[in-house]
């Protein structure tokens, strides 16, 4: 009998986050960052990085949906936060030098993977205001849509 070739480990079938997921979860970020008289910009991406939505308030600097971007494009590929992508970082010196050498990769507060079950299905990131309100942000958005940011 012959084997299919996901059987054999030649394919691999990936599990992504939809993109009307990543519209609710940019509506979810703006909603609240208003809330709190914040002021941000939301990027949401696939597993690989690539951007399913994104946004920027009124009055926010457009570098700032860049560092959104580069937030979750770090967050789904690296498959941590970028918070931990950072203390990762930080402890070692070869990957603090190669860092500077890598476009998109951030390691400022705000970055997300985002996990159903046990898989990463994409990243989101929030820039503008503090860290930690980024943050808030972000896992507020997760939370509202049953999704988690931990394995």
């Amino acid at each position: 009998m012959e084997r299919s070739h996901q059987e054999s480990g030649l394919i691999v079938t990936a599990t992504a986050l939809a993109a009307n997921a990543g519209l609710r979860l940019v509506g979810h970020v703006l909603a609240h960052a208003s809330r709190n008289a914040w002021r941000v910009a939301v990027c949401v991406v696939d597993p690989q990085g690539a951007t399913l939505a994104a946004a920027r308030m009124d009055e926010v600097a457009p570098p700032i949906l860049d560092f959104a971007m580069d937030n979750a494009f770090t967050a789904a590929t690296m498959r941590r936060t970028t918070e931990a992508f950072f203390e990762r970082m930080d402890n070692s010196p070869s990957l603090r030098l190669g860092l500077a050498n890598r476009s998109r990769l951030l390691v400022w507060g705000g970055g997300l993977p985002i996990i159903h079950g046990d898989r990463v299905v994409g990243g989101i990131g929030v820039s503008g205001a503090r860290d930690v309100e980024d943050i808030e942000c972000a896992r507020h958005a997760l939370d509202l849509e049953g999704l988690s940011f931990e394995l």
